[in-house]
């Protein structure tokens, strides 16, 4: 007996329903997997990156220190520079000066100029033009002068003449 009105219908195991919330559970499931793996890669590549830039940071530091060093002793080397100029000119003119100061009856064959000392060799007419052309004036700049007087054949004079500047006398120039 037969108590339905339609035919009966094979009954699946999976309805359409249940199939679309299994699809949408699966399609979270891969989406939050792959959200997952999305996030790890980039952590271990922020990792990575971030021990990349900390050896970046470490070999900038160091190589500004050494370029600090290099510029330390680049403007150490600039002081001496400047001061080797500043005494080249202050020996040219001390060398001007003194060749101005000697008078054309005297001449010089030599001379030895130091920091604190000039000693000048040479000849002169006589002792009177010496005293009163050229030892004067060094009288006038050095505190201590010696000269000793040696007689040639011609009649003149040679010459050794030692001129010494004091201490105190740098010092006061200096400051």
């Amino acid at each position: 007996m037969k108590h339905s009105f339609i035919a009966p219908r094979r009954k699946r195991l999976v309805s359409g329903e249940l199939r679309l919330v299994l699809f949408f559970f699966t399609v979270t499931i891969a989406m939050v997997v792959g959200t997952y793996l999305f996030l790890g890669y980039k952590t271990y590549d922020f990792v990575h990156e971030r021990e990349t830039v900390a050896q970046k940071d470490a070999s900038l530091k160091r190589s500004i220190e050494k370029m600090e060093e290099e510029i330390k002793v680049i403007e150490s080397e600039a002081k001496i520079v400047e001061k080797i100029s500043t005494d080249n000119t202050v020996m040219k003119e001390s060398i001007r000066n003194l060749f101005d100061l000697v008078p054309e009856d005297i001449t010089l064959s030599r001379a030895e100029l130091e920091e604190k000392s000039l000693i000048l060799y040479g000849t002169t007419p006589n002792k009177d033009t010496y005293e009163y052309m050229l030892h004067a004036p060094l009288r006038s700049i050095f505190n201590r002068t010696y000269t000793s007087f040696y007689p040639i054949e011609n009649g003149w004079y040679r010459f050794v003449s030692s001129n010494y500047l004091e201490e105190e006398t740098l010092e006061e120039g200096e400051k």
